[in-house]
């Protein structure tokens, strides 16, 4: 291999694959090891082998690596919603978008072990997921609205499903033996129905 191949490597190896990817991996290694408020995006941006320039690139500040999904679960939400069957109940619709949900989790359960027990060792980290759930039930119940469904039934339905989404997702992160989420989310829309003398 000619130098001027060995430089190009050593260049392009910055450039590697899901840059994305290594920089959230790295971020939750440091704000778990470290803290979330002693970690700096330098320090994320070392250790994931890139620059802080790349890391800037893919988020705002270094909260929205433990925020950056958000917009794509509110995608699946959504579109579950608009797909389901005319003939379902809002309640219905709601509890098969946090199914959806519910199954990306499953898929990912580590990284959502590590990143929820960041979140809730710092207050303003908590105050933006509240943030980001409510905008979650607000993109569900505009969703119900399009399909027809008038308020307040849209915004219950929508709200009920987020806080069934928050138990399950509480329960599913502190078991040692956790049960399947979307399977836990669906016992507890039978729970919720129960509850409201809905069967």
């Amino acid at each position: 291999m000619s130098l001027t191949a060995i430089m190009y490597d050593r260049v392009m190896s910055r450039w590697e694959p899901n840059a994305r990817g290594r920089l959230m991996h790295a971020a939750l290694e440091l704000y778990v090891s470290r803290g979330f408020e002693q970690t700096t995006v330098a320090e994320i941006a070392k250790l994931a082998g890139l620059t802080e320039r790349t890391f800037f690139r893919y988020f705002a500040d270094k909260r929205e690596v433990l925020f950056w999904g958000a917009g794509e679960l509110q995608e699946l939400l959504v579109s579950t919603v608009a797909g389901a069957p005319d003939s379902d109940a809002p309640i219905t619709v709601i509890g098969a978008a946090i199914e959806a949900a519910g199954v990306v989790f499953e898929e990912r359960r580590e990284g959502a072990v590590l990143r929820q027990s960041v979140i809730a060792a710092n207050a303003e980290l908590q105050e933006r997921e509240l943030i980001k759930l409510a905008a979650l039930a607000s993109a569900m119940a505009d969703a119900l609205r399009q399909r027809g469904v008038k308020d307040p039934g849209a915004s219950l339905s929508a709200e009920a499903g987020i806080a069934v989404l928050k138990i399950a997702f509480e329960r599913w992160i502190n078991e040692a033996s956790p049960q399947d989420l979307p399977q836990l989310i669906r016992e507890l829309f039978d729970e919720l129905k129960v509850v409201t003398g809905a069967i």
